[in-house]
């Protein structure tokens, strides 16, 4: 059996709820045969790892070291691993292990992170017990199929944010069918949606981006949005009414919006959540029957939709804006995203001093 190179990964954990993470570090679980050991280079700043050592969620297991936004190279593999080469660089998202068994009903759709074997990259639990970290550490250890080759003239530090924040907006994009013609409508524009806008035009639709701040009308259009509505402008939004076959929800509106968002909507049109706003969500069942529109929801994208996301992203060149912070700035930087300052992402760099 082979031995992973690093035996106690440094990191920066969260011991309590806050905005707040200290040295610390754990003892990997042994590497497995499908397993690679990862020497993180990048991790980006996703909203769920501030939900979760905030404990906003009230399912996180202190201490914890959050990230799903990982790239980093492969510095030893499993011995039953083919695909992946010491030296390598890759690619983790929020998804590091589920069984991708033929007879799973939902690996077997291409819906791996539904499966019951399903472990997240941190605060989840492995079959025999130990506690999944994430990538705000030296190193990682995950099941090679969740490792991702960084497609060819793709910036790793650009890719790190697609490991979630892209594949999150691509994923529903791609179930659903988006496709040159449609007309889809991007609802807040920050971290998640100026990828989607750049998703979206890159598959042929026509754009709408929506916020309430009207100086960021010229970002859009640079982006690839074909309108720009500002939401507290009524003409404006009278003239998208009934006109969306898609509508992608990236930010955490009041419940009391979404009857207006489906007067947005055409026929049989398409409301898509992909932000979790806290609390319940109500609507007139009335809107529902005369429009015939459906709202849904969609979750991070499996193995396979992972790997079209890097390569489409390559493809059509859709990076992220980022802001860049050396790991032993971490504090910093989870406060400024905390505060809603970043644009659009931040992404954490390894040093070899910083752990």
């Amino acid at each position: 059996m082979v031995q992973g190179k690093i035996n106690e990964i440094r990191g920066w954990a969260a011991m309590e709820p806050g905005v707040k993470v200290e040295p610390w570090s754990y003892t990997p679980r042994p590497l497995g045969d499908n397993d690679v050991e990862i020497k993180i280079e990048y991790s980006g700043i996703c909203g769920s790892d501030m939900h979760t050592i905030k404990n906003e969620w009230m399912r996180t297991a202190y201490p914890t070291i959050v990230g799903h936004e990982i790239v980093g190279k492969v510095i030893t593999k499993g011995e039953k691993v083919t695909h992946l080469e010491e030296g390598d660089i890759v690619g983790i998202g929020a998804q590091v292990y589920s069984c991708l068994q033929d007879d799973c009903n939902a690996c077997s759709r291409d819906l791996d992170p539904h499966c019951p074997s399903c472990v997240a990259t941190y605060n989840s639990k492995y079959a025999d017990g130990h506690t999944s970290h994430g990538g705000y550490a030296e190193a990682i250890r995950v099941d090679a199929n969740y490792a991702f080759k960084i497609p060819a003239g793709l910036d790793p530090v650009y890719a790190a944010p697609l490991m979630c924040a892209g594949v999150t907006v691509f994923a529903p994009m791609l179930r659903k069918g988006v496709k040159k013609g449609d007309r889809v409508g991007i609802v807040g524009i920050g971290g998640l949606d100026h990828l989607a806008i750049q998703y979206a035009h890159a598959l042929g639709a026509e754009v709408v981006a929506f916020s309430h701040s009207p100086n960021k009308r010229e970002e859009c259009m640079k982006l690839g949005a074909t309108t720009f509505v500002n939401v507290s402008n009524k003409e404006e939004v009278d003239a998208v009414r009934h006109s969306l076959n898609f509508l992608f929800i990236t930010s955490d509106s009041k419940s009391s919006q979404y009857n207006d968002y489906i007067t947005w909507m055409t026929f049989e049109g398409q409301i898509v959540l992909l932000s979790l706003p806290m609390g319940q969500m109500t609507f007139s069942p009335i809107e529902f029957v005369l429009s015939e529109v459906a709202i849904t929801g969609s979750m991070i994208g499996g193995m396979n939709v992972l790997k079209k996301t890097l390569e489409f992203s390559a493809k059509h060149n859709i990076l992220p804006i980022i802001e860049r912070f050396p790991m032993d700035k971490i504090n910093e930087a989870l406060e400024h995203v905390s505060c809603g300052k970043a644009r659009y992402r931040a992404v954490l760099e390894n040093t070899p001093s910083d752990i």
